[in-house]
């Protein structure tokens, strides 16, 4: 399959920030979801939004997590992915959406940000500052007017433990197992609180860890073993479900000093940006 587009992709604890360029003249993604925030930066051309009849073209957008949507793009764009059960998730979910699937974003507030995220994109473009370092920066500003509450610790000890047992099957038995409440009582709890099943929830950290290795230099085959999918045939419709492109359309190099595994090596599960 012919590449689509190139970029940049740099991956923390709580989010990740993919600057792309598209090889075509317009380019976009079919109707899609993922469980995440997504907040999307024109840095040349244009781009537009649709989500359940709502439309937002213009410089920069925000969509709701797990919000079916299209999206259309010209030059070089910025996708910046915020897990919504993160504190800052939840601040940009209070903030922005309101029962809305789409929100336009004001960018006077990050403009120099942008401006260097444009100049890194560019054809030689290098910046002092890491990608990474600039996504956090990205979030913190558009985040930090709202406050929200924090994640139950009882599915944040879910989620680290599904997390680290990605190679493997991964059943809501064993991620239950040291908390004292119900299979029943806790499969309700992570709902409310994700807004998911924890066999979605699952699968949305396999596609997320894939990618993260997929942008290291894996082989699509060797990302989805790695992160417990049953083939690269399984990864390649659920990549193409969750982001509205096939994983093989798109060649993604993961920027230097950033990696999930890296993030969480040594810490808790408390997400931050």
């Amino acid at each position: 399959m012919r590449i689509e587009g190139r970029g940049e992709i740099a991956i923390w604890e709580g989010g990740s920030l993919w600057v792309l360029a598209a090889e075509r003249e317009r380019a976009g993604a079919a109707a899609h979801s993922h469980h995440a925030v997504q907040a999307t930066f024109s840095l040349e051309g244009s781009m537009a939004l649709e989500s359940g009849g709502e439309h937002i073209a213009g410089r920069a957008a925000a969509v709701a997590a797990d919000s079916r949507h299209v999206f259309t793009a010209s030059g070089r764009v910025a996708f910046l992915f915020v897990e919504p059960e993160s504190p800052a998730g939840r601040a940009l979910a209070a903030k922005l959406f309101r029962g809305r699937s789409l929100a336009p974003l004001d960018t006077r507030e990050v403009e120099d940000l942008l401006a260097e995220l444009a100049a890194r994109a560019g054809p030689g473009g290098a910046g002092s500052t890491s990608l990474a370092e600039l996504g956090k920066a990205l979030v913190e500003r558009i985040a930090c007017t709202c406050r929200a509450a924090l994640l139950d610790p009882r599915v944040e000890a879910m989620i680290a433990h599904a997390a680290a047992n990605l190679d493997k099957p991964v059943a809501l038995a064993s991620a239950t197992a040291s908390i004292g409440l119900s299979q029943s009582r806790l499969r309700h709890l992570f709902v409310e609180e994700t807004g998911l099943a924890f066999k979605t929830y699952v699968l949305w950290l396999r596609i997320r860890r894939a990618v993260e290795l997929y942008a290291d230099g894996a082989s699509l085959t060797q990302a989805a073993h790695d992160s417990g999918f049953a083939d690269s045939a399984h990864f390649s419709r659920t990549f193409r479900r969750t982001f509205g492109v096939p994983a093989a359309a798109l060649k993604l190099t993961r920027a230097a000093g950033s990696s999930l595994a890296e993030a969480s090596e040594g810490k808790s599960r408390r997400r931050s940006y």
